[in-house]
């Protein structure tokens, strides 16, 4: 069997300080230093995940809205099974505002907290009705006053479906990043604002799927693949997970395989 198309043996090396138990991030790295090594793992990720994209399925703004609110405690691969049955009998937020609560419900269940996510999505429906004509603003300033909507959802809905570059900083984002060095913060926002000046601002919205990628398909949260990561070279947390090629490229996930956990 061949392995993984996101595999990428590596050489044998010394393991970093954080897989020593160190902290992955250096004080003693220069800003500059750090915003190079940032952009080159950039460069890599965009060759090791070409094919890294959205994994919520949409056909407009509204769609992916209602799609990102959903995937809250659940994966992408299960909001992808219910929102085609959704969006034929609630196509925009005018006929999502006037859902029957039972019925929105039932067809939320397979989501997981439903009877929350039918109060959310209701609400937000209304809410873009009542202040937004049925339509999805496209300003950071306007999307996160609506109901259930932070920045990192405002971030997905801008980048996918306004083309706005945006950082979505989701757990694999900041698990991975945080690994990779560029911060100690746990604040989403100021985990987004530090990595901001890392990356150029035009690479924002794929940089992200391709981190959010690494993490679902190489860069586990329990066991990291670090001998099979392209990454290695340049991450202090290199060890933390096995580095012999074999075992880790074992651990690393098919698209099929990994589909959104």
């Amino acid at each position: 069997m061949s392995s993984p198309a996101y595999a990428r043996p590596v050489p044998p090396r010394a393991r970093r300080a954080a897989a020593r138990g160190g902290s992955p991030f250096d004080p003693q790295e220069t800003p500059l230093a750090r915003t190079r090594r940032a952009r080159r793992m950039a460069r890599e990720l965009a060759l090791i995940h070409p094919d890294a994209h959205c994994e919520l399925d949409f056909a407009n703004a509204f769609e992916l809205l209602v799609a990102t609110v959903l995937s809250a405690q659940t994966t992408d691969k299960m909001v992808n099974r219910v929102t085609p049955t959704l969006f034929a009998k609630y196509p925009d937020a005018a006929t999502l505002a006037g859902a029957d609560r039972a019925d929105l419900e039932e067809i939320l269940k397979p989501t997981g907290f439903f009877r929350a996510k039918a109060n959310s999505v209701l609400g937000l429906a209304q809410a873009l009705v009542e202040r937004f004509d049925g339509e999805v603003p496209a300003r950071m300033a306007d999307l996160v006053t609506l109901p259930g909507v932070g920045r990192k959802t405002a971030n997905v809905v801008l980048g996918n479906a306004f083309g706005v570059p945006g950082l979505t900083v989701d757990t694999h984002f900041g698990r991975l990043v945080r690994r990779f060095g560029w911060t100690t913060e746990e604040d989403p926002v100021k985990v987004e604002t530090e990595v901001a000046e890392l990356v150029p601002k035009r690479e924002w919205t794929m940089f992200s799927h391709r981190v959010i990628f690494h993490g679902r398909r190489v860069c586990h949260a329990k066991k990291a693949a670090c001998g099979a990561c392209g990454l290695a070279r340049w991450c202090p947390s290199y060890g933390i997970g096995p580095t012999d090629p074999e075992v880790a490229t074992k651990l690393v996930k098919t698209p099929a395989a990994s589909d959104t956990e």
